[in-house]
C-alpha cells in the first residue's frame, strides 16, 4: 500500500518525536517544530550544587531535554539570582563553539537584577573559577550534539542530515541536525525558566555568541516566550551559490532542506521580538554581507544594529554595553530607549561622480560623533573599512565616498556614537566590557555591485598613496587586541589590504615608534587569509622580529621583503611581493623562525605611549593590483573555520587573565 503522507504527518502530530519515515520527514521549520511542545514533559530538574557569592545564589542545575531512542537526554546549567525580592526577569545564556556554560554571566546577570540561566548544551567542562566542576554534567546519551564532538565522528552542525547510531532519525532528516537538538535543549531552558519561583514567566530574554548567536536567533524566530534577543557574532544567515547578483557575499552549498528547516534563513522572518544585531565588520561566522541582506525584511522597529569596525568575533566596548542596555529597556522596562537605527543613503548620482554617503541619526540623545565606513573590497572576511570622515551638515552628517575602480562593488555603512547615560555609567553593575562612557548604533550595510557604478555614471577618481597612516587618529584603522596586558597588546590593520594603501613591488615599509625600554617588537604580515587572493592556498604568516632601544625620541623601523621568514615549514617560500598582504600586526611578542623552527618571542612589559606615526611605502614599482577572489572550496573553508574558532578560543582565555 503506498504511504499517505498526509496521514503520516497527522499520526507525527499526536506523539511527541514521533518515529519519522520517508513520507513524513519534516520540509519547513513549521512542520520541523509542529509536533514539540517545550511544556509537555516532565523537566526531572535536579539541583547539583549550591552556594552563595557577593549576595548571589548560584546553582549547577541539570533538567531533561526529552527521551530519544528509549534514553533521557539531560543538559547542565549554571543558574544564577541575587538573594530576596520577588520575581525577576531572567537571561538565557546560550554559549559558543568549543565553549562551556558560563558562571560570570550569569552571577553578572543575577547582580543586575535578573534570573540568570547558561546551559552547557556542549558537553565541556564547567569552570568554578579556580576549580572544574566534577560532578553530573550534560548527557545526551544516545544521541551526541557536544562541540567538539565526543563520540561521533561526523558533525552534525555543519552537516549531513544522513542518519547514523547518533542522530535522531534513522532517514535523512533535519532532525538530524545537531542545531536541531540544542534547540530543543534551549526551548527547554525557557520552560526551566517559566517554572523557577524568582523568574518573571513573562520577561524572559536570550543571548548569545557564535555558536550560540546563531541559536539566539533561532530560538527568537520559534519560540515567543522570548520577549528580547541579543545575538552576538551568529545569525547572519546563508546565501545560496545560484544566488550571484549579491556583491561580497559568502554562499553556501546548503540542501533546499537546510535552508528551509536549519538556517537561519527559515526562522529570521519569525521573530517577533526585539533583537540587537550585535557584530563585528570581519566576523568569520556571521558575514555581514549575508545579515544586511538576509535581515533586509526585518523593519527598524523590531531590530537594531551594533556593528564594531575592523574586528572580527567580538566587539569594541561602546559596542558591548549596548546589550545590558537592551535588557534594561526591553526586559526591565527601564526609562532609557536605544537610539534609533540611523537612517543612510548612498548616492550615486552626483555631479562630479563620487558616491556621497547621508546619514540620519535619531537626536533623541545628544550625538558625540558619526564615523562612516566604506569598503570597495567584495571579500567580506578581510575587507578594510575606510573611514570616509563623515562632515556634520544641520541634522545629518555627509562623506564623500570615492572609488578606485568601477569593477569593484562598494559597501558602507555607519556608526552613531551617544554618551552612555550616567547612571549606567556609574552604576556599580556596568563592569568589564559594559563600561563604557559611549554607546554606537550602526546603520543598515548598504551595497551596490559594479553594473551599478557604471549605470549611475560614478567616476573612478581615487588615487594609490605611499602614506598609509600618519598617526594623527590614533588607531582609528586597526583593532587592539590584549590591551591590557603590556607585553602581550596587539595592534593590527587590514589597511594594507586596500588597493590604495598597497605595497610597490620591492618596497620597504617604514614606519616610526616610540619605546621607552630595551624591547622587541615582532612585525606579522599574514597573507592569502581566508583565500582571499589565491583560493585552495592556505594563510601564510611571515614574521621578522625588530630590537628597539630604549629612547624617548622617535625611533624608524623598516621592513623588506628580504627579511621577511615563513613561520609555516610547510610553506617556506618567501613572500615575493605585498599584493597578498591581508592583515599586519605589531607586538612586542609574537611568533617567529629560528635556525629553521618555530620559537616564541617573549617581549617585555612595554613602557611609556603605544603609538605610531607614518606608516608608509618608499622605493618599489606598481604594479597592477592582484584581484580578490573570494571563492573557498567548502573543504577549505571548513579548515579555515577550525582555526578561528581555535584562535577565537585562545584570545578568550586571554581576556579573561
Amino acid at each position: 500500500m503506498k504511504p499517505n503522507p498526509t496521514l503520516a504527518f497527522a499520526l507525527l502530530l499526536l506523539a511527541p518525536l514521533a518515529v519519522l519515515h520517508g513520507a513524513d520527514v519534516p520540509q519547513s521549520v513549521k512542520e520541523l517544530w509542529a509536533d514539540f511542545d517545550p511544556r509537555k514533559d516532565p523537566l526531572e530538574p535536579e539541583v547539583l550544587k549550591e552556594w552563595e557569592q557577593d549576595g548571589v545564589v548560584c546553582r549547577i542545575v541539570r533538567y531533561q531535554v526529552g527521551t530519544f531512542k528509549g534514553a533521557p537526554s539531560k543538559v547542565a546549567a549554571f543558574y544564577a539570582f541575587a538573594k530576596g525580592g520577588g520575581k525577576r526577569p531572567a537571561i538565557l545564556d546560550i554559549h559558543g563553539g568549543g565553549q562551556s556554560a558560563s558562571l560570570s554571566t550569569v552571577v553578572t546577570c543575577a547582580q543586575r537584577g535578573y534570573v540568570g540561566m547558561s546551559i552547557n548544551w556542549g558537553g565541556n567542562k564547567m569552570s568554578l573559577g579556580r576549580d572544574t566542576w566534577g560532578g553530573p554534567q550534560t548527557d545526551w546519551d544516545k544521541l551526541d550534539a557536544t562541540h567538539p564532538p565526543q563520540r561521533n565522528p561526523s558533525n552534525h552542525f555543519a552537516g549531513p542530515l544522513t542518519p547514523d547510531d547518533y542522530t535522531l532519525d534513522a532517514v535523512e532528516s533535519p532532525r538530524n541536525s545537531n542545531w536541531f537538538l540544542v534547540l530543543m535543549a534551549a526551548r527547554r531552558a525557557v520552560t526551566f525558566l517559566e517554572q523557577q519561583p524568582e523568574t518573571d514567566p513573562a520577561r524572559i530574554g536570550a543571548r548569545g555568541h557564535s555558536m550560540g548567536g546563531k541559536l539566539t536567533t533561532n530560538l527568537a524566530g520559534i519560540d515567543h516566550r522570548i520577549k528580547a534577543a541579543v545575538p552576538s557574532c551568529g545569525g547572519s544567515g546563508d546565501i545560496a551559490e545560484t544566488q550571484a547578483d549579491l556583491p561580497g557575499t559568502s554562499r553556501t552549498k546548503s540542501s533546499a532542506m537546510e535552508l528551509a528547516c536549519i538556517s537561519d534563513n527559515a526562522y529570521i522572518p519569525l521573530i517577533a521580538c526585539p533583537v540587537l544585531w550585535l557584530s563585528p565588520t570581519n566576523d568569520f561566522h556571521a558575514h555581514i554581507d549575508n545579515m544586511a541582506w538576509n535581515w533586509r525584511d526585518v523593519p527598524d522597529s523590531r531590530v537594531r544594529f551594533s556593528i564594531s569596525p575592523h574586528l572580527n568575533h567580538r566587539h569594541t566596548d561602546e559596542h558591548a554595553i549596548t546589550e545590558y542596555l537592551w535588557f534594561e529597556e526591553h526586559l526591565k522596562g527601564a526609562s532609557f530607549r536605544m537610539p534609533q537605527t540611523p537612517g543612510i543613503v548612498l548616492d550615486l548620482k552626483t555631479t562630479d561622480g563620487v558616491p556621497r554617503i547621508t546619514v540620519t541619526p535619531d537626536d533623541a540623545r545628544p550625538v558625540r560623533r558619526v564615523d562612516v565606513y566604506y569598503s570597495i573590497d567584495p571579500h567580506a572576511l578581510t575587507r578594510f573599512w575606510r573611514d570616509a570622515r563623515a562632515v556634520k551638515a544641520g541634522a545629518q552628517w555627509k562623506a564623500s565616498a570615492p572609488v578606485m575602480s568601477l569593477d569593484r562593488p562598494i559597501f558602507a555603512y555607519a556608526n552613531v556614537v551617544y554618551e552612555t547615560p550616567a547612571e549606567y555609567r556609574a552604576s556599580p553593575q556596568a563592569a568589564g566590557r559594559d563600561n563604557s562612557d559611549t554607546l554606537a548604533i550602526s546603520s543598515r550595510v548598504l551595497s551596490v555591485a559594479p553594473a551599478g557604478l557604471q549605470s549611475a555614471g560614478v567616476k573612478a577618481t581615487d588615487t594609490r598613496e605611499r602614506l598609509i597612516d600618519d598617526g594623527t587618529r590614533g588607531w582609528h584603522d586597526w583593532y587592539l587586541l590584549n590591551w591590557g596586558h603590556a607585553p602581550l597588546w596587539t595592534a593590527t590593520t587590514r589597511k594594507l589590504k586596500d588597493p590604495k594603501w598597497r605595497g610597490p613591488d620591492g618596497a620597504t615599509l617604514h614606519f616610526d615608534i616610540q619605546c621607552q625600554t630595551d624591547n622587541t617588537l615582532v612585525v606579522t604580515f599574514n597573507c592569502n587569509a581566508w583565500g582571499a587572493f589565491i583560493p585552495g592556498k592556505p594563510a601564510v604568516d611571515y614574521t621578522v622580529v625588530k630590537s628597539l632601544k630604549a629612547s624617548r625620541d622617535w625611533q624608524t623601523v623598516s621592513v623588506s621583503l628580504g627579511e621577511l621568514t615563513s613561520t609555516d615549514p610547510k610553506q617556506p617560500a618567501p613572500l615575493a611581493s605585498w599584493q597578498s598582504v591581508t592583515e599586519f600586526t605589531i607586538s612586542p611578542s609574537g611568533t617567529a623562525m629560528r635556525d629553521g623552527q618555530k620559537v616564541k618571542i617573549d617581549g617585555k612589559p612595554w613602557q611609556g605611549p603605544r603609538n605610531i606615526r607614518n606608516l608608509r611605502w618608499e622605493g618599489g614599482t606598481y604594479a597592477p593590483p592582484a584581484s580578490t577572489d573570494g571563492a573557498l572550496r567548502s573543504e577549505d573553508f571548513q579548515k579555515n573555520f577550525n582555526d578561528a574558532i581555535r584562535k577565537s578560543l585562545e584570545q578568550e582565555k586571554l581576556d579573561r587573565k
